[in-house]
């Protein structure tokens, strides 16, 4: 697939997921094989050219972690402007415009969901860094507000004219936040409207048949994997394997997702230093457990984590205590393994529904947004 000047190996992106896409996640993601970009997490354009600490730790990068996109959020068309043109002159190979960011201090800056209220303003602010930097420039989009306010088709349109290399769309509304029924009529209605501009689609793709389901339905160029791939940091090479062959991978085993955690930590205490890594690490290490079977004295532990000498202990222990739900072979026993992960969009309409959304939105037009 390739987006405006930048050719990549496969199809599949890491989306921006705050607090987690960080430096060392990108390069084990990279490490297991698949992903053709990833991005970071969302920075604030002013804090970046204000080369404020947290914005230069989320563009953190390495010679191994390519290509890679930043994504950028605000609202002042100078400030996206002049941040992508800092972001360029660095070496990074995209931008990506946040407009689909759900979460209220986002939005209430005028940035993330809130730009999809007024698409005119949303295509000037693009077409600024679109003029101002030879790197391709992406956006990042939801379906619309709420149902009653579905503007991604239009707001598309007017992106892909003014040079927006690639659009990524999320088929939730702002409303929907995470939970609900991903829309992939609604995606395929973004890509019939920006013929010839590569539209990638997102939401809720936890396995590779959800991935080919998402491509077949909506006819989008790629896919973009954000909670699925901390769900299951092997999802970019499972997907590249099922679509190549039909055949879905087998989860990986114990001793895989011990290494790739193990890495991971390795990884955190190298970009972050021992303490600060391993604090961070707290949060990450129950993801991966989620998949290993029972994990509740597994994740006590970990959440008191401070050091890589205490994490092998922890492994090693958990190594042995799960070993009472193991069958004679060596794997979990029936009633111990993790339910098969369901996306939204492969379930029957009454139980994808059945999740109220979560983040509360004004009604009215969009006019009142």
């Amino acid at each position: 697939m390739r987006i405006g000047s930048l050719q990549l190996s496969h199809p599949y992106c890491l989306s921006p997921l705050a607090g987690y896409t960080n430096l060392p996640f990108r390069l084990v993601i990279r490490e297991i094989g698949g992903v053709g970009l990833c991005t970071t997490d969302l920075v604030n354009a002013r804090s970046l050219l204000e080369d404020n600490p947290k914005a230069r730790l989320l563009t953190q990068t390495c010679p191994g972690d390519s290509p890679l996109a930043v994504q950028l959020f605000g609202n002042s068309p100078e400030h996206m402007r002049d941040a992508a043109a800092l972001l360029e002159s660095r070496g990074i190979q995209s931008v990506d415009v946040n407009m689909g960011c759900p979460v209220p201090k986002v939005c209430k800056t005028g940035g993330g969901s809130a730009m999809m209220g007024d698409p005119a303003s949303a295509a000037r602010l693009v077409a600024g860094m679109v003029n101002a930097v030879k790197i391709p420039v992406t956006c990042k989009m939801r379906l619309g507000w709420d149902d009653e306010n579905i503007t991604a088709p239009e707001l598309a349109r007017a992106l892909a004219a003014v040079g927006a290399a690639a659009i990524f769309v999320h088929g939730r509304t702002r409303e929907q936040g995470f939970s609900g029924r991903v829309n992939l009529d609604g995606i395929r209605a973004v890509v019939e409207a920006v013929p010839g501009t590569p539209v990638i689609g997102n939401g809720d793709i936890t396995t590779p048949e959800a991935a080919k389901a998402m491509l077949d339905r909506t006819g989008c160029a790629g896919i973009s994997i954000g909670r699925g791939a901390f769900y299951n940091p092997w999802i970019f090479r499972h997907v590249d394997h099922f679509l190549r062959t039909g055949d879905t991978p087998p989860e990986p085993t114990f001793d895989e997702r011990s290494r790739v955690m193990s890495r991971h930590l390795e990884l955190m205490v190298e970009v972050f230093g021992e303490a600060r890594g391993c604090r961070m690490f707290r949060k990450i290490g129950p993801w991966y457990a989620r998949r290993m079977g029972p994990s509740h004295e597994f994740n006590r532990r970990i959440t008191r984590l401070e050091s890589r000498a205490q994490f092998a202990d922890i492994v090693g222990w958990y190594r042995t205590w799960r070993r009472q739900f193991l069958d004679p072979s060596g794997e979990l026993q029936p009633r111990y393994r993790p339910a098969a992960l369901a996306p939204s969009f492969l379930q029957p309409d009454e139980t994808a529904a059945a999740s109220p959304a979560t983040i509360p939105v004004p009604k009215g037009a969009v006019s009142y947004w």
